[in-house]
């Protein structure tokens, strides 16, 4: 093995950890190594190794060339909330919101939501841990449940994930209270408050948290972790990921089970055979918020969920307009797509349906859009050639009914991403 772990010191929402390790201190698998000091969650050691060095950043750790399965377990709670915070359990569909504090509430007339939507295509690693294991999935929805005193719970899952589906059809009638919301394939119908507007037909404010509708929403592979620590006393030290594009191995996607934390994903990326040739850019999340990643410095976290490997993006050097999505990539991402195209940003507009709230987009109704043509006459009168859009699957579809008609080009920003996999591209509904 003998491979060097790195352990950022904030892999979740809230602030950075505290080491509480030294450099030369020998660690075990499952043993922690950063605390939180204010909101965040506990980090442990993936491996057994030797702390090689620690910055404010992050902590890394040479592996032993030896390692087994076997872990350091959390010590015994007397309830499923310290549990979490002793196992450092978090959102794992990328949010990275501490557990531990959503099961601190009490909704005795609630529920509990599996998000088991797998929003962003490419990535199916939930789906595929739903196939083989959907026991471990309806065991933490009850858990769930027990935590914060609910009397329901709902898997809402894509329609389209039949095999998936036909797995908790076979045994959820051993789980009282949990039934199943087939919920439409558009994007983004992960999002929590488009799911819990699917359930219950009504809209949260973009200010309001699920908990206002009496719900608490846990993704997969979180529900997964939940039951590791209460019945293996397991912490997070693993991670459920997806690898794919151009690699050795064809485009399709490989699905990793349970990848030690801080593993590079370079070595993800050899596992299927290395990169096919020459490349784009090497996304680090899902199509559509994923970002550009570094090839030799970034690693797989609690919050990963894909390695993309793309093609190489067009040449437009010719001036653009930027629509930034409050559901896909933020302006930022936008630019740094524009400039690896080489175009000239001559506007940069919002979607009319975001709302920023301390300072982060927020969707007022995400996956429903009330049109864009009013937009795309603006980026014209700019003089813009192209737009680059980063819309949802509605939004794209409203770019679509106006900007041709105007002369405008549309180039979606997970084009490159979809043209990889041969993906269906993210234009007309």
């Amino acid at each position: 093995m003998n491979f060097v772990y790195k352990f950022p010191l904030k892999m979740h929402v809230g602030v950075a950890c505290k080491p509480i390790v030294n450099i030369g201190d020998t660690v075990k698998r499952g043993q922690c190594i950063a605390v939180p000091e204010g909101l965040g969650a506990k980090i442990h050691s993936s491996v057994s190794g030797l702390v090689k060095e620690i910055s404010d950043t992050c902590i890394l750790i040479q592996a032993d060339e030896v390692q087994n399965d076997e872990y350091v377990k959390i010590k015994e709670c007397n309830s499923i909330k310290d549990v979490c915070f002793e196992a450092g359990i978090v959102g794992a569909g990328g949010a990275g919101f501490p557990t531990h504090v959503k099961l601190a509430n009490d909704i005795a007339d609630g529920y509990i939501i599996a998000n088991c939507v797998e929003c962003e295509p490419v990535l199916s690693h939930n789906i595929s841990l739903i196939e083989q294991n959907p026991d471990i999935v309806l065991k933490g929805v009850k858990y769930a449940m027990e935590a914060v005193k609910a009397k329901n719970g709902i898997i809402a899952i894509k329609e389209k994930n039949k095999k998936a589906i036909a797995s908790l059809e076979k045994i959820i009638t051993n789980y009282q209270s949990i039934t199943i919301k087939k919920l439409p394939d558009i994007y983004p119908m992960g999002e929590e408050r488009a799911i819990i507007h699917e359930i219950f037909d009504k809209w949260l404010e973009p200010t309001q948290l699920p908990i206002e509708a009496n719900c608490v929403v846990l993704n997969t592979e979180t529900l997964a972790n939940i039951v590791k620590a209460i019945e293996d006393r397991k912490p997070v030290i693993d991670k459920d990921i997806t690898v794919g594009g151009k690699l050795a191995n064809g485009s399709k996607e490989n699905v990793f089970l349970q990848v030690p934390i801080g593993t590079p994903i370079k070595e993800m990326i050899e596992k299927c055979g290395g990169i096919d040739g020459e490349y784009g850019e090497v996304l680090i999340g899902g199509p559509y918020t994923g970002l550009a990643g570094n090839l030799e410095s970034d690693v797989v976290t609690k919050t990963s969920g894909g390695i993309i490997v793309t093609i190489a993006f067009p040449k437009y050097e010719d001036k653009v307009g930027l629509l930034v999505c409050a559901c896909g990539a933020n302006e930022s991402r936008l630019r740094d797509i524009a400039n690896k195209m080489g175009s000239e940003v001559v506007e940069v507009l919002p979607c009319k349906n975001i709302e920023n709230i301390k300072g982060a987009n927020k969707c007022k109704t995400p996956g429903t859009c009330p049109g864009q043509a009013a937009l795309a006459l603006q980026f014209k009168k700019a003089g813009a050639k192209r737009l680059i859009i980063s819309n949802c699957s509605d939004c794209s579809n409203t770019v679509m009914n106006s900007a041709p008609k105007l002369g405008l080009g549309v180039y979606h920003h997970t084009d490159h991403v979809f043209r990889t996999v041969d993906h269906e591209l993210t234009r007309r509904l």
